[in-house]
């Protein structure tokens, strides 16, 4: 070979890797700027603006899904999804909701009232609000916003997990009487957590699916053609039926009449609203669940 030659093979290989350098860099580029919409896709998961999530009481599957007395809540399953499926991981309710919080019970195994502030462990508001994404709860019959009371009237602390964990602001519980008319300015995911009369505790299916119809579907029909979601789960079962219980997803992406016969707890959903959300970190046991998958189109 000619040293023209090789000098000629030498100017087309540093060439081939300059591009190389350029378009990894591009990559990497793009990944800085999107990575969380790039990680949500490659789980096969949507990127929604808003998630909003209802958590009910004390119902099995059984009960409501297919149930005359929750014709609202059907509707839901019939215009989006429904995971047959879906568990709950122990009782009572408190440390439930702490698992579906924080992917943990926190050392709570009963309905007493928390000391406010006495955890410091991750969970699915601290790492929204440390990614700098926007975190509220919307709690009915709370007193005042940010309010620590354990009780008031139909209002129970033992349903508001984030009151027990320091990393979560106490202003960002706030009433249901907040709860935003214009939908654009809810936060990238929030919990609506009804009274204990109206999250079917203390009173029936019917006067808690009455709740859900008059109070949020509005926001159900509007997340279908806005980029958004509601999910809507139960702590837990009527201790009569395995802790089996309903959890349904409707809204943009979510295939209308799908289902899901994969079993699932808690910790799934909680690993899928932070995946959904495009965090990057998941709390408990979380960080070894499985994304919620087979009902997104």
């Amino acid at each position: 070979m000619t040293a023209v030659k090789a000098r000629k093979r030498t100017r087309r290989s540093r060439s081939a890797l300059a591009g190389a350098a350029t378009l990894a860099a591009a990559s990497l580029g793009l990944w800085a700027t999107t990575g969380a919409t790039a990680g949500a896709q490659t789980a096969g998961l949507p990127s929604p603006d808003h998630v909003v999530v209802v958590v009910l009481e004390n119902h099995a599957y059984g009960q409501v899904v297919g149930s005359s007395n929750a014709p609202y809540l059907n509707s839901l399953k019939a215009g989006g999804a429904d995971l047959t499926q879906s568990y709950a991981l122990t009782h009572p309710s408190e440390p439930n909701y702490y698992m579906l919080f924080s992917g943990s019970n926190q050392g709570r195994t009963d309905d007493s009232c928390v000391r406010v502030g006495s955890m410091s462990a991750p969970n699915l508001a601290s790492e929204l609000i440390a990614a700098g994404k926007s975190w509220a709860s919307y709690n009915e019959a709370l007193p005042s916003q940010g309010s620590t009371v354990c009780s008031s009237g139909t209002y129970a602390q033992k349903h508001n997990p984030w009151f027990g964990f320091s990393n979560v602001p106490t202003d960002t519980a706030r009433t249901f009487d907040q709860f935003p008319s214009d939908y654009t300015t809810l936060p990238k995911v929030s919990f609506v957590v009804p009274d204990l009369c109206n999250d079917m505790h203390d009173c029936s299916v019917s006067t808690g699916d009455t709740w859900i119809k008059d109070n949020l579907s509005g926001y159900a029909e509007w997340a279908k053609s806005h980029n958004s979601l509601l999910a809507v789960t139960f702590d837990e079962d009527d201790n009569r039926s395995g802790n089996r219980i309903p959890t349904l997803f409707y809204g943009a992406h979510v295939a209308p009449g799908s289902s899901s016969g994969t079993t699932y707890n808690h910790y799934n959903v909680l690993r899928t609203l932070e995946d959904l959300a495009g965090l990057t970190v998941h709390a408990g046991n979380a960080a070894t669940a499985t994304d919620i998958t087979g009902i997104w189109n």
